[in-house]
């Protein structure tokens, strides 16, 4: 059996969601299936290609849901994870047992690994450390944002080389890795620990950038680093460097897109009304409520910074 696997690519919660299915699906589903893995990004415009869906069984993981009838698992988790409304109700009208949409869920990994629990009793001990980094990871519960910057545990430094991987195969080749050995014996490996280190040192440089770049007001921090050649960067900066801030706006551009990361401090204790997802999505974006991006077509960085700009004024105008 070929299992075609896509999860959402340079992210750690979408790699673990990955391996978690796949152990999942090679123990209780098919012991000789063979996996094929395949990283799917945010962008504007058609999010699936035609051919995608390869395998005898395709499968999403951490990713928006697709109607096609060649899909047979689904797991998603965001608030944003039906680009339409016929996809929702074709969601609603699965009968299948083989999708499901958890956005209670801080993490799609703990999420499929409950499903698996509750419905499959599948428990494997051994992925614990990875569903409770994944969970910590992408709900955003460090506990001070020093843990997420400074990057001092495998996890984070795993979550690094697998954001600013160059190589858009990277996060699928690691996945067999992540299914099958401890955090600290991965990030040890030695084509990880030199990726982190040469990646570390862009990490600093990029928090003096965004340092002398981004402009704080009304506990609003934007930040356009469009020029600066870079879509990635760890989110958690602008709150480690402004404490006080509420959310963070920022536009960056890539080859593939013009992104507009939105944000909100989740160690300020002020209570934050703004929904990010519901946001986003009036743009074309989406994702959770305090945490949610918008893409553009590449090259299309007026209507980026005209974005940009009418979302920090919005969230500027709920905090006056």
């Amino acid at each position: 059996m070929n299992v075609r696997v896509c999860f959402h690519n340079r992210c750690f919660d979408g790699a673990c969601s990955a391996a978690v299915f796949s152990r999942f699906y090679r123990e209780v589903i098919d012991s000789q299936a063979e996996f094929h893995y395949h990283g799917l990004l945010h962008r504007a415009g058609q999010l699936f290609e035609e051919n995608i869906f390869d395998g005898d069984e395709n499968v999403i993981v951490d990713f928006k849901y697709s109607s096609s009838p060649r899909l047979t698992w689904w797991f998603d988790h965001h608030q944003s994870a039906f680009l339409t409304e016929a996809d929702a109700e074709h969601f609603k009208q699965d009968t299948s047992g083989k999708k499901f949409y958890g956005p209670d869920f801080r993490s799609c990994t703990k999420f499929i690994a409950h499903i698996a629990a509750t419905k499959f009793n599948f428990h494997p001990a051994d992925l614990e450390e990875l569903v409770y980094w994944a969970d910590l990871i992408d709900g955003a519960q460090y506990p001070d944002p020093r843990m997420a910057v400074e990057m001092r545990d495998p996890a984070t430094q795993i979550t690094l080389v697998i954001e600013g991987a160059e190589s858009h195969d990277f996060a699928a080749s690691l996945i067999p890795e992540l299914l099958s050995k401890p955090l600290q014996e991965i990030a040890a490996l030695p084509h990880i620990r030199s990726a982190f280190e040469r990646l570390y040192e862009k990490h600093l440089k990029t928090m003096e950038i965004i340092r002398k770049r981004a402009e704080l007001q009304d506990q609003v921090v934007y930040l356009d680093i469009a020029d600066q050649d870079f879509e990635g960067f760890n989110k958690f900066i602008p709150y480690y460097l402004f404490p006080e801030s509420v959310y963070n706006v920022a536009l960056s551009q890539s080859k593939e897109r013009i992104k507009i990361a939105v944000g909100s401090n989740p160690w300020n204790p002020m209570p934050k009304g703004a929904n990010l997802a519901s946001i986003c999505e009036q743009y074309g974006g989406g994702g959770h409520a305090k945490v949610a991006a918008i893409s553009l077509p590449p090259g299309d960085l007026d209507r980026g910074r005209e974005i940009a700009c009418e979302i920090v004024r919005g969230l500027r105008s709920t905090l006056r």
